[in-house]
């Protein structure tokens, strides 16, 4: 078994030049929420949840963007009720949030 269970990485990139990024999008809330949220669940350290930042991963049309590994499954999400869904579906019981996935052909 690996140190963590699942490691869910939150693009926080933030581009000056006025592209499209995931930081105009509310990203760091999503993060600061998901972070909360895990802790409170109980699914925080080793054999749980570590959540982590990331910078620009390559997927900026679809911001704001998160993924989960091992699992590799890539979200969007809109508000904190999207994070609620994604902790309390994917994180803790390991079942895909459907609705809020990323479609694969979404990229920068």
């Amino acid at each position: 078994m690996s140190y963590f269970q699942r490691h869910i990485f939150f693009c926080l990139n933030q581009r000056d030049n006025g592209e499209n990024a995931c930081a105009q999008h509310g990203a760091q809330a999503g993060f600061d929420h998901c972070k909360a949220r895990v802790k409170a669940a109980g699914l925080a350290g080793p054999g749980g949840v570590r959540v982590n930042k990331a910078g620009c991963m390559d997927r900026c049309a679809g911001g704001p963007v998160a993924v989960v590994y091992p699992e590799a499954v890539w979200y969007t999400y809109v508000d904190q009720s999207d994070i609620d869904e994604i902790v309390d579906s994917h994180l803790k019981d390991g079942k895909v949030v459907e609705r809020l996935l990323l479609p694969e052909h979404v990229g920068r």
